[in-house]
């Protein structure tokens, strides 16, 4: 009987000691932990460059925007001087009073908007 005894205590002897097996799972516990701090450390290092990134595009973006605005306003502007100077040109065209074509037709001529336009105030120096 005791052989038998000895049989199955050697089953168990291949399993640490509980002292041992309880050390041997604070270990695996303390790398766990370590490796969860890491990785956390990662994702929040991670986190912070996304943030930094999305806030430098979104400084781009609005410099982006503010000068594009100021090019509208430049281009209303233009426009308003170009309207002036075609209602203050209208009355003394002579190729009007000659019975050309009605002015919508002139003035929007496929050719006439490829032009560079020296007079504008944009393109002087």
């Amino acid at each position: 009987m005791p052989h038998s005894s000895d049989s199955s205590d050697s089953s168990f002897s291949r399993s640490p000691p509980p002292g041992k097996q309880d050390s041997s799972d604070d270990v695996r516990k303390v790398q766990r932990r370590e490796k969860n701090r890491i990785a956390a450390q990662k994702s929040r290092q991670r986190q912070t460059q996304k943030a930094d990134t999305l806030h430098l595009e979104s400084e781009d973006l609005e410099k982006q925007n503010a000068a594009l605005r100021k090019e509208i306003k430049q281009l209303t502007e233009e426009m308003k001087y170009f309207t002036s100077v075609l209602s203050s040109h209208e009355p003394l065209c002579s190729v009007l009073a000659a019975g050309a074509p009605s002015p919508p037709e002139v003035v929007y001529s496929a050719h006439a908007f490829h032009q560079p336009h020296v007079s504008s105030p944009r393109f002087q120096p």
